[in-house]
């Protein structure tokens, strides 16, 4: 299989965390974690770009031994240690305030899921709340500016310039490389900005079929079994 284009070196590596780096079960998938050190060991960086919060993404980003900036909350936080302070790109208290306001006329659990308590740009719903009736809700409600995007980890409630693409825009402004040189790997649809921003992009097997419909590469393994070809890939690439 042809992983990559002809002659590509991606200079960094953003990557998806949840049902990209993980397994079936949701657990992180060791072989995929020694992947990506194998990239930092070539001195491609790794950047985590995912909906998860900065907390969790810091943990982790620290264990794999990344060296990339994070992206974290679709976009809504970018950060690395080494800056001053996190680029916080919106305020999440109007997401939070639409799941509140929305509770009183459907039922849902307006305090969603656990990580919330860290939540600084967006909002997240559990994942199985009635889509339909929540999307309904927001477009017929004084926030229906909203974006309203489903993952396998949760239903985001996020302004409308969120997005994993315009996150990592800003992580390769602060890196000097541009987009065209990067790959990007993902399953879920917010992951798709990012894929339409970058030169390359790969979707691991199981993949939501509306990021199948953009990614450049379909994985024929599932979830972070993707990544041992892959890199293998990368690095006899990059070696050329």
């Amino acid at each position: 299989m042809q992983w990559l284009p002809e002659g590509f070196r991606p200079k960094a590596v953003a990557v998806d965390i949840d049902g990209t780096i993980t397994d079936y079960n949701k657990a992180l998938h060791l072989g995929a974690v020694q992947a990506l050190r194998r990239l930092e060991q070539a001195n491609i960086p790794v950047i985590l770009a995912t909906g998860n919060v900065r907390a969790i993404t810091y943990g982790l980003w620290r264990f794999i031994g990344a060296s990339g900036p994070m992206v974290c909350e679709n976009g809504g936080v970018v950060w690395h240690p080494k800056w001053d302070e996190p680029i916080v790109r919106a305020d999440g208290a109007r997401a939070r305030k639409c799941a509140i306001d929305m509770a009183k006329e459907i039922e849902i659990d307006p305090e969603g899921i656990t990580t919330n308590v860290w939540r600084e740009s967006e909002w997240c719903l559990f994942t199985d709340e009635d889509l339909d009736a929540v999307n309904r809700w927001v477009s017929n409600s004084e926030y229906s500016d909203l974006s309203v995007v489903r993952t396998g980890f949760a239903i985001h409630l996020m302004e409308p310039h969120l997005s994993k693409g315009e996150g990592l825009k800003v992580a390769l402004e602060k890196m000097g490389i541009s987009p065209g040189e990067v790959l990007a790997v993902g399953d879920a649809p917010n992951d798709i900005p990012m894929f339409q921003l970058v030169g390359h992009s790969v979707a691991v097997g199981g993949c939501f079929d509306s990021l199948a419909a953009v990614a450049k590469i379909i994985s024929p393994y599932p979830h972070g079994d993707t990544f041992v070809p892959l890199v293998d890939a990368i690095l006899n690439n990059a070696s050329v």
